[in-house]
């Protein structure tokens, strides 16, 4: 075998064992998140937790899910009244806590107060905490993403 010969079939080897990454690469993803159960993550929903998690207390703190700390206040039966905010408040980075008498969230470190949309009330924070959609679907809490 010449030297051109040998050059020509390694050359045509290294193609054809790239085209299947190739191809994976430019095809659309049709996997699912381990984390949803479904296909709720391509949609933007990530879960962060269970109905019973939920209704237990009435509310449901997920400190590690996808998206970071979430705290969802409500139950099942009034789940179309779902909040759900990121529970880091925004003065000092304290989480805080959902005090259903006040209707309101507030922070344990500075006192600051939040309204249920998440703006702040009381200071010494000035900037509202995130807040999240939220939906309850075959036993788990969702909340949107994006």
């Amino acid at each position: 075998m010449k030297r051109r010969e040998f050059i020509n079939w390694v050359g045509l080897g290294c193609l054809a064992s790239s085209l299947p990454v190739a191809l994976a690469a430019c095809s659309p993803e049709t996997s699912t998140s381990a984390t949803s159960g479904s296909n709720e993550a391509t949609k933007g929903w990530q879960k962060v937790g269970t109905v019973a998690q939920l209704d237990k207390n009435g509310q449901l703190l997920a400190e590690n899910s996808p998206i970071g700390a979430v705290l969802v206040v409500g139950t099942s039966k009034a789940s179309k009244d779902l909040i759900a905010v990121n529970p880091t408040c925004t003065h000092e980075g304290c989480t805080v806590a959902w005090e259903a008498k006040q209707n309101t969230f507030v922070c344990p470190c500075h006192s600051a107060e939040f309204a249920r949309d998440g703006k702040a009330q009381k200071r010494p924070a000035k900037k509202p905490l995130k807040t999240y959609l939220a939906k309850i679907e075959a036993g788990s809490v969702f909340v949107k993403t994006a």
